[in-house]
């Protein structure tokens, strides 16, 4: 009987890869949720109406609504990566301990989803909603990361960790320059004009700490930031190509860079056109993506290699070289 509810790595690691799915994609609705002015589509929680679970049938509401029910289906994502590391054979410490936040995450996320409701999304409550997602999501890709291999091929040095300890700690800076880089992003759009709020008519604050020249703040400190990561990350891809980093370790760097240019191009072009919402939510969606290729990065090329120690007679003085 033990048997037929234990799972083999295999399908293990489709559980994981399907729960970092799932978490990406949560983090697209909820940039559309916002960008549609449905923030307050249900404008209570838990209910969705002060006497309904349900919502009307408008545009805003379902929309809102619809991103709640989704997190329905996360949640049973994140739980079946908890409950299948439990039973997968041969069991894995590692990865029980790193599924367990996800559904930690889940629940997290709803109690803060819940108050940003309720504070009629105040900017700070708005912000760390999505920088929470941020954090779900790194566990989420390590988990898949770790889930597809074998501790063996952990063990062993990859192809993009023998770089060096100077690639290895430039990939690891990239971690925070681009939550910075990211927490600007969601500075900007607290102070722009989508809010959550405008489909439904409700007002909500904004981010307005330099008055009206907020807004360009805010931008301009984002676009050098993010000009420095994307400095960072086209450096770290030549480091490695010279130190003879194959196409494949290069991998996660190459898309990144290819994501921060793709972003600094969007990003670009929003700007010009005054923020259409349509842009904006593929400038943050984008974001994420963004986000998991930092992290992929770092799982593949941040691991610092020991320095190596000189050989020592038995005086402990160097060996003579021979």
């Amino acid at each position: 009987m033990e048997d037929r509810f234990t799972l083999t790595p295999e399908r293990y690691a489709l559980i994981a890869r399907v729960a970092l799915v799932a978490f990406t994609l949560i983090v697209v609705t909820g940039v559309a949720v916002r960008v549609t002015g449905s923030g307050l589509g249900c404008p209570t929680w838990p209910k969705c109406t002060e006497t309904s679970l349900y919502t009307e049938l408008n545009t805003h509401g379902v929309i809102e609504f619809g991103n709640r029910m989704l997190t329905g289906f996360v949640g049973f994502a994140a739980l079946a990566a908890f409950v299948g590391a439990l039973r997968r054979r041969p069991f894995r410490r590692d990865l029980m301990r790193l599924s367990a936040l996800l559904p930690l995450g889940v629940v997290a996320q709803i109690v803060l989803g819940g108050f940003t409701v309720l504070y009629d999304l105040a900017p700070g409550f708005v912000m760390s909603h999505f920088m929470l997602s941020m954090l779900i999501l790194v566990a989420c890709v390590v988990l898949d990361w770790r889930a597809h291999r074998e501790p063996e091929e952990l063990a062993q040095p990859a192809d993009a960790a023998a770089g060096g300890r100077l690639l290895a700690w430039g990939n690891w800076a990239l971690v925070p320059l681009g939550a910075v880089t990211i927490f600007a992003g969601t500075a900007a759009t607290a102070a722009g004009p989508h809010t959550g709020g405008t489909g439904t008519q409700d007002v909500v604050p904004r981010l307005d700490f330099k008055g009206t020249e907020t807004l360009n703040f805010v931008i301009e400190q984002h676009a050098r930031i993010a000009t420095l990561l994307g400095v960072l990350a086209v450096a770290l891809w030549i480091l490695a190509r010279r130190r003879g980093v194959s196409s494949e370790g290069r991998r996660p760097l190459t898309w990144l860079c290819v994501l921060l240019g793709l972003q600094g191009v969007i990003g670009g072009v929003q700007y010009q056109l005054e923020l259409p919402a349509e842009i904006v939510w593929l400038h943050a969606s984008l974001a994420a993506t963004t986000w998991l290729a930092i992290v992929w990065t770092v799982v593949v090329g941040g691991r610092l290699q020991a320095r190596p120690f000189p050989a020592t007679g038995g005086t402990g003085e160097a060996a003579p070289a021979r």
